[in-house]
């Protein structure tokens, strides 16, 4: 298991009223020079010039977008890019919109979103193509507005199925479970808990979702829904915890209840996150991807988009991110598959 890149997760919750500006490879004000790799296919690297990528997450200060904000960083380091990130301190769509507009203003070159709510994203994106700057969404997608790529962690299957695979393996393949999912507009934690649906009617006839709740991106109502659902439902063996905040909130619940071992957890969490939860039995497995790699696929994107390249079947976008697939018909840049994290290896992992 590769070990992620060490730089480290910044905190970001005190810095989230200003917007927060760093120009890779060189520290604040100014860019790195020029890469010498090639683009797209099958050449490393990027070509970044003096382009300015701006990605706004869902969320600042979590650990999850602080890992894409590392890698981004990365990214602009060896490419040559200027990286701008900055997100809301809640999971607001009206906030993030107020810095999509600002970095609209600032006439970026490439801007980068991962939407709260991909329907009131939708008309900021046209805003922003409509003043040339080039578009993309990253980790959640706005299927119909006009981005010019969605780079996707993996794909929707791949993730729903792990996930159900991973709790039902637990449970012994029946049972009834719940799911603690967070914004309700999220275009990818839908599109999970569809597939979670689907493939546990199909695959697992002798286990049933009995609930799907809605704790934001906050873990201490993720903690406290999981709480409230396991009093309700006292015949439940199961929980998901549907993105990197409720993850370890479900597992936090269930040993507080003292249910180890009676109530399975699993979820997408963050490694360093979920380690103390993964070593206790409090969650079975964490179903996730590289998130570093994932950052910096992101900005790798935005410095293809901005120099005109157009994106092949396969690239090879770095010695450690090779293989990455292009689907022209969906404009989906899928990074792979996705990664099972259990207590064996999270640490291999630095956040």
């Amino acid at each position: 298991m590769r070990k992620t890149r060490t730089t480290k997760i910044a905190a970001g919750l005190g810095l989230a009223l200003a917007l927060t500006v760093t120009a890779c490879g060189e520290g604040s004000g100014g860019s790195a020079s020029s890469g010498d790799s090639g683009g797209s296919g099958s050449s490393e690297g990027g070509g970044g010039g003096d382009y300015t990528v701006a990605f706004v997450p869902k969320l600042q200060g979590i650990p999850y977008f602080e890992a894409m904000n590392s890698g981004g960083e990365a990214a602009c380091a060896e490419i040559g890019c200027t990286w701008l990130y900055q997100g809301p301190v809640e999971a607001d769509p009206a906030a993030q919109a107020d810095i999509v507009r600002s970095y609209i203003q600032q006439g970026v070159d490439a801007l980068i979103v991962a939407p709260n709510d991909p329907d009131s994203m939708a008309p900021l994106l046209k805003q922003a193509a409509d003043a040339g700057i080039k578009v993309a969404t990253a980790d959640t997608d706005a299927p119909n507005s006009v981005r010019e790529v969605f780079v996707s962690q993996a794909s929707t299957e791949g993730i729903g199925q792990a996930l159900t695979d991973g709790l039902l393996s637990a449970m012994g393949g029946k049972g009834k479970y719940a799911i603690v999912s967070c914004g309700q507009t999220a275009q990818n934690l839908n599109a999970w808990i569809d597939v979670q649906k689907a493939y546990t009617a199909e695959k697992y006839p002798d286990a049933e979702i009995v609930d799907i709740v809605y704790a934001g991106e906050d873990q201490a109502a993720a903690t406290q829904m999981a709480t409230d659902l396991m009093n309700a439902n006292p015949d439940l063996t199961g929980l998901v915890g549907e993105c990197t905040s409720s993850a370890p909130g479900v597992a936090q619940a269930i040993r507080d209840a003292g249910k180890i071992g009676k109530v399975f957890s699993v979820g997408l969490g963050t490694p360093q996150s979920m380690a103390p939860y993964l070593t206790d039995g409090s969650s079975s497995a964490s179903i996730l991807w590289d998130v570093e790699n994932l950052g910096y696929l992101t900005a790798w994107t935005g410095v293809q988009l901005a120099d005109g390249k157009e994106l092949q079947a396969t690239n090879d976008v770095s010695s450690d991110i090779t293989g990455v697939t292009f689907d022209p018909s969906s404009k989906v840049l899928l990074l792979g598959p996705p990664l099972t994290i259990t207590k064996d290896n999270a640490g291999d992992y630095d956040y």
